[in-house]
């Protein structure tokens, strides 16, 4: 059974091993993993606890098994559009984790102001992409503040509206 919470900093491991995971993190440019340290870990939760409600992190478990994160960031400067992200270890593909993950941090975002949600993943994570198309994400041009931070990425900018 898919369990839902926001991250603590008991979670921090689990984050910090599936950030470490080549496999999950190959889409946004790590293909060795993203080895961060604890001190890094802590201040990270920092950010993420001070900066609540407009942002939210979240930890997904299968039948109490830690299986991966999902998260938003409102952006009150862009007309309260909201960044999402999901990932997951592979192990955990494919059982409508990510799904449900994915649908409670919409959810979250929508209830704590955003306007719309977006996503930008790798033009190659066609796993990704249908999830995304699945829940209703629509293929748009990307703004160009979201172009710019991108840095020329190969990555399709998809939203959806409440």
């Amino acid at each position: 059974m898919v369990a839902i919470r926001e991250t603590t900093s008991k979670d921090l491991n689990d984050v910090q091993r599936l950030w470490a995971d080549g496999d999950v993190m190959k889409f946004i440019g790590f293909p060795e993993g993203l080895h961060e340290t604890d001190e890094y870990m802590k201040k990270w939760f920092s950010w993420i606890e001070q900066g609540k409600p407009l942002q939210n992190h979240y930890s997904l478990f299968d039948d109490g098994v830690y299986c991966g994160e999902s998260f938003y960031s409102i952006d009150v400067d862009h007309d309260y559009s909201a960044s999402l992200d999901i990932k997951l270890f592979s192990f955990a593909r494919g059982k409508g984790i990510g799904s449900a993950g994915l649908k409670h941090a919409i959810e979250e975002a929508f209830a704590n102001g955003a306007k719309l949600v977006w996503v930008d993943p790798n033009r190659h994570n066609v796993k990704a992409i249908a999830l995304y198309q699945r829940l209703g994400f629509i293929e748009k041009e990307m703004p160009a503040y979201i172009a710019q931070l991108e840095d020329g990425a190969d990555l399709v900018y998809m939203e959806l509206k409440p």
